[in-house]
């Protein structure tokens, strides 16, 4: 297993980050525990999970894929230390959520709280926010130009931030969390934040983690090149477009269980003609490279410049292990030259 660092701090998290998603509506607690046996049995030490999971999002499953963890931490004590353990934060638009409030001092400071009983542990070794208060190019609205940067109050927005600084700090203080960091924001929401912790004497975000694969690559180069720079850890999510990387979805298969059988709150944004055509050309690549597709995809996403760990999820130990296997592969450089063949094709699939 290689092990890289996390951006500016001590940690060393393995090159795979086991996602957690899944872990309370397609898996059972049995479940989440083989895979989590056999993930860190494997050499993985680096968890991501969120108070807002399992997804699709609902007020009737809202944070049982932390309690599922927490139980199986509070069953395998002797492992808390040598695990590098991320949750999120959620922000607004969840009415059960806090009454949908935008993430504060105050609420990271009740947020907190409850991850960590859930979690069955006393401190979170990286704290994230899971999107950013204002609305932001992520989650599919950055085609076709629906968002109007002129719209956001920047002041107002700074204000926030600053606020949001601030509880972070208190919670590093008091040794709740060891570090921080931000998820699906951008090279603005990035600098600012920087610029407060400069400003406010804070320890500055160690990682961001966006959506990256294949088929959705508007981080690179501009917000990778940012964190190379910054020393911040680009962590991938959504390595394999929700699966449909997979190849799963085409021809409009719906396997039994699978995500894009559950209603979504985000839905099918990405069930494209493109997105479809595209996934289509990549798994004649891996056929003839003799892997399969998912680890075609995820192979590539481990050779990007600047990615520090890529974040994988699972419904089966057995999909598990073979997306774990894709991280073995080093892709030939013909294989690499057909992928950026397809990608010339289909820059913005969806």
């Amino acid at each position: 297993m290689q092990f890289n660092q996390l951006g500016s701090s001590d940690l060393q998290v393995s090159e795979i980050c086991l996602g957690t998603m899944t872990f309370g509506i397609q898996n059972t607690q049995q479940d989440a525990n083989d895979q989590l046996d056999y993930a860190v049995d494997y050499g993985i030490n680096f968890i991501d999970t969120a108070e807002m999971y399992p997804i699709p999002p609902n007020e009737a499953t809202y944070a049982d894929t932390e309690r599922f963890i927490g139980n199986w931490l509070a069953a395998n004590q002797d492992k808390r230390e040598k695990l590098v353990l991320m949750t999120k934060i959620a922000g607004s638009g969840l009415a059960y959520i806090r009454d949908a409030s935008p993430i504060s001092s105050n609420s990271i400071a009740v947020a907190l709280d409850e991850s960590l009983k859930r979690l069955q542990t006393d401190y979170v070794d990286v704290y994230q926010l899971h999107w950013p208060n204002r609305t932001s190019p992520h989650f599919a609205k950055h085609w076709p130009w629906r968002i109007n940067p002129q719209d956001t109050d920047i002041e107002r927005e700074r204000d926030g931030m600053r606020d949001i600084v601030k509880g972070i700090g208190e919670a590093i203080d008091v040794g709740k969390i060891r570090h921080w960091g931000l998820s699906d924001d951008t090279p603005w929401g990035i600098h600012t934040f920087l610029n407060l912790c400069q400003e406010m004497g804070v320890p500055k975000p160690v990682s961001i983690q966006n959506e990256f694969s294949l088929l959705h690559l508007k981080d690179w180069p501009y917000l990778i090149e940012t964190c190379v720079f910054e020393n911040i850890a680009y962590l991938p999510w959504s390595p394999l477009a929700t699966g449909l990387l997979t190849g799963k979805y085409q021809n409009d298969e719906r396997p039994k269980g699978s995500r894009w059988t559950f209603v979504q709150r985000q839905g099918l944004f990405r069930n494209t003609t493109e997105a479809h055509e595209a996934t289509a050309r990549y798994m004649e690549v891996a056929e003839r490279a003799k892997i399969t597709p998912a680890q075609l995809a995820l192979a590539w996403c481990k050779q990007v410049p600047g990615v520090t760990s890529t974040i994988i999820g699972a419904t089966s130990v057995a999909q598990l292990k073979e997306n774990i296997e894709a991280f073995e592969i080093s892709l030939t450089e013909d294989t690499k030259r057909q992928i950026n063949q397809v990608i010339k094709r289909y820059p913005m699939a969806f």
